[in-house]
């Protein structure tokens, strides 16, 4: 609990001091992550990786994918119905998470593996009639009225709620029972929009079971500008490096507000108190040389995707910082060309005798005339592979294309960049 408060991670607890104690031994934990897409995004890192803070310090996690929450969509804090996803979808859905949560969670460890189950095995046999006898009795209307993520979308009178979408904390409270029953789980953790939901369960518990379980919420997490967390121009940044480049993924960490960045060291990584003291020491006495926002970007892209996948977002960050280009791989090298404009070339134009450098600039863009791609040239702000060029009569060859004749980078000032594939 001492780590959870010192990393801000404690938004409610129903019961704090009986909590406390409860888990001064180990027990059992669950968070549940609806399939709503085929890969999860950085939102879902607080919980998952609460999961993973709790496992390393004894404790049992359990991950839920929600192929039956799933179905039905959660209305917790929607101005409105989710669609419906069909079962394929649903199952593929599920597919694509499932590593996600395996990747970040110890399956393997001896002392305390983690599990992880879908809670579709337990829904699907159950009959409506037998769902309502046996879990709905449980619930009044007026309890779940009162919640206020139900009571919010009541009072919109056009939209409303319906009663698919109202059945869904008793079946997210079912969960809660169901892992009781089977795991002895005592604790439910997820995000403070989940509070409803997480309560239901532990009411469930408390009256079917006669024992008492805990919830616990984690912040929902915001940025410092008032902009929605994991979200960018682009749109959400997700787990799945073919949805979110590894370049992306770790230029979302590095750009992060001066504001949040000492945060979300708390929240993302798993680096020491002493680690982010020190770095935040640093980032009050120079924000400048940016070493918090670097170490943010390291610790949660060497989590999701890999130290090397790591190595090559920092290499091509540098790349397109001016950085040289000797030794790049062509994995690296294609990190860049999802970030920058691209223009192809016929190989037939290069030739023997290659292409004037000043035609080449005009090719790509860069330029809209030979004359102002031969006064940017003389002026000492063209860049080849980022290699200055100021010669106007420069002759750009065939090899001087990266990887067999496939690319070359020219660059134009600090930040203009532009690839030019040889096809």
């Amino acid at each position: 609990m001492e780590e959870l408060k010192w990393r801000g991670l404690i938004a409610d607890c129903t019961d704090a001091a009986e909590l406390e104690k409860k888990i001064s031994s180990p027990i059992t934990l669950y968070s549940g992550f609806d399939p709503t897409a085929d890969s999860l995004h950085v939102g879902h890192l607080v919980p998952l990786l609460a999961l993973r803070r709790f496992q390393l310090l004894g404790h049992h996690p359990i991950a839920v994918a929600g192929g039956a929450t799933g179905s039905i969509g959660d209305p917790s804090w929607k101005a409105q119905e989710r669609p419906l996803l069909t079962k394929e979808i649903l199952e593929h859905n599920v597919a694509g998470i499932k590593p996600q949560l395996a990747k970040l969670l110890d399956f393997e460890s001896k002392q305390n593996p983690a599990r992880l189950v879908d809670n579709a095995s337990w829904m699907q046999n159950i009959s409506y009639l037998d769902f309502l006898r046996d879990i709905g009795k449980y619930f009044s209307v007026n309890q779940m009225t009162a919640k206020e993520s139900i009571r919010s979308r009541m009072d919109d009178r056009e939209a409303g709620i319906s009663y698919t979408e109202f059945s869904y904390p008793l079946i997210q409270a079912f969960d809660f029972f169901v892992l009781l029953r089977d795991f002895n789980c005592e604790l439910q953790i997820g995000g403070s929009d989940q509070w409803g939901n997480i309560t239901a369960g532990t009411d469930l518990c408390r009256k079917k079971a006669g024992k008492p379980v805990f919830g616990l919420t984690l912040p929902l997490i915001t940025k410092a500008d008032g902009t929605k967390f994991g979200k960018t121009e682009a749109g959400a940044i997700w787990l799945d490096s073919k949805k979110t480049s590894v370049y992306k993924f770790y230029q979302f960490w590095v750009n992060a507000d001066d504001r949040d960045v000492i945060r979300y060291l708390k929240f993302f990584t798993f680096l020491s108190r002493e680690e982010i003291e020190s770095l935040e020491k640093q980032h009050a006495e120079n924000p400048g040389t940016r070493g918090a926002h670097k170490a943010l970007a390291k610790a949660v892209t060497d989590l999701i995707h890999g130290g090397n996948a790591t190595s090559e977002a920092v290499r091509a960050s540098q790349i397109l910082f001016g950085g040289e280009l000797n030794g790049i791989s062509e994995s690296t090298f294609n990190e860049i060309i999802g970030e920058v404009p691209t223009k192809e070339i016929e190989k037939s134009k290069l030739g023997g005798a290659g292409i004037p450098l000043v035609e080449l600039i005009v090719h790509s863009g860069l330029c809209s005339s030979k004359g102002q791609a031969r006064k940017d040239i003389e002026g000492g702000g063209v860049n080849l592979n980022n290699i200055r060029v100021t010669n106007a009569q420069h002759t750009v060859m065939a090899g001087d294309f990266l990887f067999h004749g496939k690319h070359i980078l020219l660059r134009k000032g600090k930040k203009n960049y532009v690839v030019v594939t040889a096809k």
